[in-house]
C-alpha cells in the first residue's frame, strides 16, 4: 500500500486514542449524558473523543478539512478538497447501557467520496480498516491484520439479512417490503450501527440496510464493505454516501434485494 498507506496509518493512531479515551468511560459510574435537539443522547465520551481527534488532525492534517457529528464541519468543504469524517462513537445507546456493540468509525473523504475507512470497536476487541485499491482487512489493531471478504451467497432464500430498527423502516414506509424478505431469507437479526456492515465485510451476514443515515454514520463503512468485495449503495441505488440510507449486500443479491425493497433500480 502507497498512496493512502501514510493516512491509514493516522487513522490507526486515532483509533487507538479514540480507544483509550472511550474504554476509560464505558459502563463508568460517572458518564454524563445530555440529549442533543434531535433527542439523540451524547455522552461526555462522545465529546471528549471528537474533540481530541479533531486536535490531532488540526495538527498533523492542517490542509484537511474535518467532519464531525457532535462538532460540524471545519471548514466548507470544495468537492475536490479532502475530508475527514468522525462519528466519535457510533451506538452511544449502547454505550451509555453498557452493551459493547459501539465503536469509532474514522473516514478520509476525496471530494465526495470516501476513499479510507477504519472502524474501531475496543469493546469487542474488533477492528476493520480499508482503502480503495488495497483491500480490506480485520484484527485487533494495525499489526494483527488479515484479509476479510464477503460471502459467496446467491440467493435472498439463502441470505443472512441484518437490518436496522423496524420503525424506521415503517417510518420509510416500505416495512410490509422489509417483513416479506424477513420471513423467506434464511436468518434475520437486527445487529445494527456499524456491526451489521461489518458483519457483512467479513462473510458472516450477507445484507445489511438502513433506511436513515448521516455521511458521518457511513463514510468509514463504505470503503471496508467494497474493498471486501460487497456492494454499497443508498436507496435509490447511488452510490452516494450522503444518500441518506444505505443498502449493502455481497454484490450477488444486490439487484434482487433492491427489487424486494422497491426501489429506483426495481
Amino acid at each position: 500500500m502507497t498512496r493512502y498507506a501514510d493516512d491509514l496509518s493516522l487513522a490507526h493512531q486515532l483509533a487507538d486514542t479514540a480507544d483509550s479515551i472511550a474504554m476509560a468511560r464505558f459502563r463508568s459510574l460517572d458518564l454524563r449524558v445530555e440529549s442533543k435537539p434531535d433527542l439523540t443522547p451524547v455522552s461526555d465520551a462522545d465529546t471528549e473523543v471528537e474533540r481530541t481527534l479533531r486536535g490531532i488532525l488540526a495538527r498533523e492534517r492542517p490542509d484537511d478539512d474535518i467532519l464531525g457529528e457532535e462538532f460540524g464541519a471545519s471548514a466548507a468543504t470544495g468537492r475536490d478538497r479532502r475530508q475527514w469524517v468522525i462519528d466519535p462513537i457510533d451506538g452511544t445507546k449502547n454505550f451509555i447501557r453498557g452493551v459493547p456493540i459501539w465503536a469509532t468509525l474514522i473516514a478520509l473523504m476525496e471530494g465526495d467520496q470516501p476513499v479510507v475507512g477504519l472502524v474501531s470497536a475496543p469493546a469487542l476487541g474488533r477492528r476493520w480498516w480499508a482503502a480503495t485499491g488495497h483491500g480490506a482487512y480485520a484484527g485487533r489493531d494495525a499489526a494483527d491484520a488479515t484479509p476479510i471478504q464477503v460471502s459467496g451467497v446467491r440467493a435472498l432464500a439463502d441470505a443472512s439479512v441484518c437490518y436496522s430498527s423496524l420503525t424506521g423502516w415503517e417510518a420509510n414506509g416500505r416495512l410490509d417490503r422489509v417483513l416479506d424478505l424477513l420471513r423467506t431469507c434464511w436468518r434475520s437479526r437486527a445487529y445494527g450501527d456499524f456491526y451489521g456492515y461489518m458483519l457483512l465485510a467479513e462473510g458472516a451476514v450477507d445484507v445489511m440496510m438502513e433506511p436513515e443515515l448521516s455521511l458521518w454514520d457511513v463514510a468509514a463503512l463504505i470503503p471496508i464493505v467494497t474493498e471486501a468485495g460487497g456492494t454499497f449503495t443508498d436507496l435509490s441505488g447511488r452510490c452516494d454516501p450522503n444518500g441518506g440510507s444505505a443498502v449493502a449486500t455481497n454484490g450477488h443479491l444486490h439487484e434482487a434485494l433492491m427489487r424486494q425493497l422497491g426501489t429506483a433500480q426495481g
